[in-house]
């Protein structure tokens, strides 16, 4: 198997991440209701046809894009509850993906890995996530880094729908 390479993505990557991210989350598309189902899959498209202010990294293996994520910085706003915005104390991690077929090659962890070297880097004393329960390999690797749960960054996007909030404590 040839070596894996974790980079900054380029203009010409964009519609092989857009695909690859759609390909990794379509698994849930059985295990939530069809309404939910279409809400997350237009957030993750808007959420990938525009960026910023997030660093967007890929994972690369014999010149084919095989993962990616997005690192926001600390500061980053998102839309929250009663049309009002969060804005993150610390930098944040979204939509990581990984190629169906490059699974359990460690991709999700060469990427989670650059993600925490980078906030580490900006002196960041957290780096923080979002994800549900139903992404159980996931939330595994996450533990396995380090990753706890934090209740206060819990939040309910739809009725019976949590999204659990997780932290890293970063050394300086």
């Amino acid at each position: 198997m040839s070596a894996l390479t974790v980079r900054d993505a380029r203009p010409a990557d964009v519609s092989a991440i857009e695909s690859l991210t759609l390909a990794a989350y379509q698994q849930y598309a059985t295990q939530l209701p069809p309404p939910y189902w279409e809400a997350y899959r237009a957030n993750i498209t808007g959420t990938l046809a525009d960026v910023t202010p997030a660093a967007q990294l890929v994972a690369e293996r014999a010149g084919r894009i095989v993962g990616a994520v997005l690192l926001y910085p600390a500061g980053a706003a998102f839309p929250g509850g009663a049309g009002g915005a969060t804005t993150m104390r610390w930098p944040e991690v979204r939509l990581l993906a990984v190629d169906p077929t490059a699974r359990g090659q460690g991709v999700g962890e060469a990427l989670m890995q650059a993600c925490i070297r980078r906030a580490r880097a900006t002196g960041a004393g957290a780096l923080t996530l979002h994800t549900t329960p139903m992404m159980e390999v996931a939330m595994r690797l996450y533990a396995r880094l380090g990753f706890v749960h934090v209740p206060e960054l819990d939040f309910e996007p739809a009725p019976g729908l949590t999204v659990r909030g997780f932290r890293l404590t970063l050394e300086p």
